[in-house]
């Protein structure tokens, strides 16, 4: 069966086809992402490609649909009223993440979205229309009728399928995942068709209005490549991608739009050796190569070509392009939510800074490492198999330390440990710190909060906020450690949910750090280091491998 975006009879039709041929799935499972510490962005690297009838210096956009304002987007003000979306779970349906239930995650995904914008409105609905309270029924209608944004995930309800599509006919984008085939896509308006329907969106070989073709199908491909991943980040990122296409801009997202000439023209002027150098480099090439067949707004795989392929012209390039001149003219900032207290008290006394200090040293001078990565909630950053973490005071008065030790598996199958070293600055509040780190010619400025730290430090939870501005890049998330790697033992589970919650996160949320093949990590710090100022961790009663 042709798939096919075609419009709704209320709106108005442009005449034509055009034939495409590319496939778009969505995997039940999510891919493996890895761990924080490291975040880049996807240079023009079509600069120096030359793919067929275009010339070798024109600068590609990946994302045109989720970089170019719509005509509807550039007219509306950004104080217009909330933007609601409704979305219909099927009931009792289970999600890949950790078993929640799907109405779990949505739920999740509605406090979640309210980070990036208040007037953002999500309201979940169960698909057991048939069983549900007549009052439930109404709200549900009431809420389509001016919902802008319909989500459906796992409704195969026969009953319901028909309930919903015909209370539904008017609303302009619907997304539907891993539902019943009965089940219509819209964006835009335009309805979208797929050979297997009930997914968004199995494959896409013609469009019924030209003009908004390319547009939709790279919504098509953005979404379908996040969804793929199955986490809340990306979940989350789904919506913002069809608000910012089809509603209104949304500001996280503005960075991803190529700046054109004006980007050629900057490299050009100002980093002509760096760019050479980089091209002559087998192994800096094969990043620019790798970079160009990354969605710019992937950093997933953005980071595992620079991960896999890093090289010191590849950070001479990128310190060049990015962090000195800033060609891309990207921009971002430290996201404010969500707020996240620090702990007050360590073992019955106020937590001062030279405490806090000493919490986050950990377990360095008994072990070689201050602590190892146990999960982590960022899909982009918190995964990477075998990373520790080695917190220590330098030399200088005053100065403090963090260098993250972490394993990556590069895109040609090789095992290899990468290192990057923070400066660390205290902030006025106890407990809370700045961090700062030159990684891969990339400068990024990060907010640490020690959320809670066991009395026998048998486990720490510390959250951050953190943007590369040059990259145009922000970011959140958390890491649950330990001294071993080793989950903590079951009668903190209480204490570890409550911390978990001050940071927004639920348990289901993280991710599983691979701590079982971490043979000779390349640990160590610099001679003349000073460790504690006032824990004694010596007396810590704790069974250590």
């Amino acid at each position: 069966m042709n798939t096919s975006l075609e419009t709704p009879p209320f709106a108005k039709q442009n005449r034509g086809i055009s034939q495409l041929n590319r496939r778009f799935s969505i995997s039940s499972t999510g891919s493996t992402p890895f761990i924080r510490r490291h975040k880049y962005v996807a240079v023009p690297v079509a600069l120096f490609s030359q793919p067929k009838n275009e010339t070798c210096l024109r600068i590609k956009s990946k994302v045109p649909a989720v970089l170019e304002k719509n005509e509807r987007a550039t007219t509306e003000k950004l104080t217009d009223p909330s933007v609601r979306i409704v979305a219909i779970v099927g009931e009792r349906s289970v999600s890949p993440l950790n078993n929640a239930t799907w109405q779990e995650v949505m739920l999740h995904t509605a406090k979640r979205l309210k980070w990036v914008d208040e007037a953002y409105e999500i309201v979940v609905f169960t698909d057991n229309l048939s069983r549900s309270h007549e009052g439930t029924v109404k709200n549900l209608q009431r809420e389509l009728s001016h919902a802008e944004i319909l989500v459906t995930i796992a409704v195969t309800n026969q009953e319901s399928v028909k309930w919903i599509k015909s209370n539904s006919k008017n609303i302009p984008n619907i997304i539907s995942f891993d539902s019943s085939s009965g089940m219509a896509n819209k964006l835009g308006g335009s309805y979208v068709h797929s050979e297997t329907k009930g997914t968004f969106f199995d494959k896409i070989i013609s469009v019924s209005q030209p003009k908004k073709a390319n547009e939709s199908m790279e919504v098509i491909n953005t979404i379908s490549e996040a969804w793929a991943r199955k986490n809340t980040d990306d979940i989350r990122f789904c919506l913002l991608v069809i608000i910012n296409a089809y509603i209104r801009p949304v500001p996280i997202l503005q960075n991803l739009r190529s700046k054109g000439f004006s980007t050629l023209s900057c490299m050009v002027q100002n980093c002509g050796p760096q760019i050479l150098n980089c091209l002559l480099d087998p192994e800096c090439r094969k990043a620019l190569q790798c970079l160009n067949q990354c969605s710019p707004v992937d950093q997933v795989c953005n980071y595992r070509c620079i991960a896999s392929y890093e090289s010191p012209n590849l950070e001479a390039f990128s310190l060049c392009v990015l962090q000195k001149n800033n060609c891309l003219e990207l921009n971002a900032n430290i996201p404010e939510k969500p707020h996240v207290p620090p702990m007050v008290k360590f073992r019955g006394k106020d937590l001062c800074h030279e405490t806090a200090e000493d919490l986050f040293v950990g377990w360095l001078g008994n072990l070689d490492w201050s602590w190892r990565v146990v999960a982590g909630q960022n899909p982009a950053y918190d995964q990477f198999p075998c990373q520790y973490q080695l917190f220590y005071r330098g030399k200088a008065k005053g100065s403090f330390w963090y260098e993250p030790v972490f394993q990556v598996k590069t895109l040609e199958g090789k095992l290899v440990w990468r290192r990057r070293r923070y400066r660390v600055k205290r902030n006025k509040i106890p407990g809370t710190f700045y961090f700062s780190v030159l990684d891969n010619g990339v400068v990024s400025n990060e907010f640490w909060t020690i959320v809670d730290v066991s009395n026998d430090l048998s486990w720490g939870l510390f959250h951050y906020h953190g943007a590369a501005r040059v990259a145009g890049q922000s970011y959140t998330g958390a890491v649950l450690v330990s001294p071993d790697g080793a989950l903590p033992k079951e009668t903190d589970t209480r204490r570890l949910a409550a911390a978990l919650e001050k940071c927004g996160i639920k348990e289901w949320e993280l991710f599983t750090v691979d701590n079982c093949s971490c043979k000779d990590p390349p640990l160590g710090i610099p001679e003349g280091s000073n460790l504690h100022s006032v824990i004694d961790v010596k007396d810590r009663n704790l069974n250590l491998p």
